[in-house]
Parts: structure tokens; sequence; C-alpha cells
């Protein structure tokens, strides 16, 4: 706890914001699974085993989903990763209008549950996933999830 007048404490060293770009083509999803991986471990960001793979999924997910339903308008997405002392937290920016909505489980369909699996792992993790547009016209769709705090 800080006292009144004192410096804040100083940032944990894997704190930080990254930012990537990548063309909205199919061989971008394992990139940017690997990115994210691998920062993360360069960081020694405290991240549980479980949560990293939830991570990863969500990663692969809204990339996925950027590649599918924006390359059209947008042949190119970014992917920011944010790590604070005690959350990380990846978003996928493309410049398409169109903000998804996380589809409700229908056993006749064999795609379109991407966003509902995001919402569920985010959730199942202690975090929190949404969608924003940007100034452009385009859209962020971002999760949050938890780090395991060092002792």
């Amino acid at each position: 706890m800080e006292s009144p007048g004192s410096a804040p404490a100083d940032p944990v060293s894997y704190e930080g914001v990254w930012r990537f770009t990548a063309p909205a083509v199919d061989a971008s999803v394992p990139g940017a699974r690997h990115a994210v991986r691998d920062l993360l471990g360069r960081q020694g960001a405290p991240i549980e085993e479980d949560v990293l793979h939830g991570l990863l999924l969500i990663v692969s997910e809204l990339v996925t989903n950027a590649v599918k339903h924006a390359a059209l308008l947008s042949p190119e997405l970014a992917v920011e990763v944010a790590i604070a002392a005690d959350r990380v937290r990846v978003s996928v920016e493309d410049g398409h209008p169109y903000r998804p909505t996380a589809l409700e489980t229908d056993s006749a369909q064999t795609g379109g549950r991407g966003l509902l699996l995001v919402k569920v792992v985010t959730a199942e993790a202690g975090g929190a996933c949404d969608v924003e547009h940007t100034a452009s016209g385009g859209k962020i769709i971002w999760a949050e999830l938890p780090l395991k705090p060092r002792l």
C-alpha cells in the first residue's frame, strides 16, 4: 500500500503492451498464437498452464474470425497483448465494421461457435471479453484473463 505523497510502485518486469500486424490470411492464425505464447514466455508472465491454453485458443478464434469474416474489407489485422501485474489482455483489431455477437449453441450447425467459445473460456478463467468499435469504423475484439499473483 502506498502512503500519501509516495511514488507509485515500479511495474513488475513482465508488464507492457506489444502490438503486431499480420495479413488477414489463414497462415496468420498459428503465427499469432505462437507469437503470443513466445511473448508471454519471454516476459516471464506468471500465467497458469490452463489459462495459457485458454488464452491461446482465444487468440486462434479471434484471428480466425478476422481472417474469415473481415479480410475482404480489412486485408490486415492487428494483435495486441497487454500484460499487467494481475491480468493479460489480447485484442484483435480489423477494419470491418460488422460487430459480431456470440452465437448460441445449435447442434445442427457445424460452425459459428468461435465467439461463444471465447466467451465461455474467458468466463471459466474469471476474465472478461467484449467487442468495441474503432474510430476508423472497424472493431476490436478483446479478452482479458487473470494472471497468477507472484508471492
